[in-house]
């Protein structure tokens, strides 16, 4: 949920003097979509939270410069997107080992996660894969718009292209997307096939 204009514009201005506390309501309220954002992005938890923590306190040093007249979030998200190209370039290629490990669930051995929490973490793994599918642009699109639920025009704003382009870019990821899932279900059942 969006803050308040005035009430974010006061926290801003609080932390431009010093005010410690109004710079913790600032990251405790925007750091949940901005990890959530890099993690959609990167496919990786540990860079989400890595680029997360960077954009933070190059925003909390840099306040002074902040343009009331814009959105804190907008600002917030296009430095956080810098620095997730700049190391992406940086350490170009990143391999996924987490891939290739077992993954734990919270108990003490095999069998403990309900078959519920297993059929939602396979979706969750098949809705990040084919996420990673699309190109950069059309997956930050989707991104902003279906799991931060921003505005297309606040989106174009941010990426700095016609609502238009954004409308066409989000109509082509959705239908990319739903082309890798219906692949990803086809496998899957044959595969069920395969194993019963």
């Amino acid at each position: 949920m969006a803050m308040e204009r005035d009430i974010e514009r006061k926290l801003i201005a609080r932390a431009i003097a010093g005010d410690r506390e109004a710079s913790a309501q600032l990251l405790r309220h925007h750091q949940p979509s901005l990890r959530a954002y890099l993690h959609r992005l990167s496919g990786r938890a540990d860079v989400a939270e890595d680029i997360c923590q960077e954009a933070f306190v190059r925003v909390l040093s840099n306040l002074h410069r902040f343009d009331d007249r814009f959105r804190f979030s907008t600002w917030l998200f296009t430095i956080a997107k810098r620095l997730y190209v700049n190391a992406r370039q940086k350490h170009s290629p990143v391999f996924n080992t987490e891939a290739l490990s077992w993954r734990q669930g919270g108990g003490d051995g095999p069998g403990v996660q309900t078959s519920d929490d297993e059929v939602a973490g396979h979706v969750k793994d098949a809705l990040q894969d084919a996420l990673m599918e699309l190109g950069e642009v059309q997956r930050e699109v989707v991104v902003l718009f279906h799991q931060l639920d921003w505005p297309i025009s606040t989106i174009a704003e941010h990426m700095d292209m016609p609502e238009g382009t954004v409308k066409s870019h989000l109509h082509r990821s959705r239908q990319k997307l739903r082309k890798i899932l219906m692949a990803h279900a086809t496998h899957n059942s044959r595969l069920k096939e395969v194993w019963s």
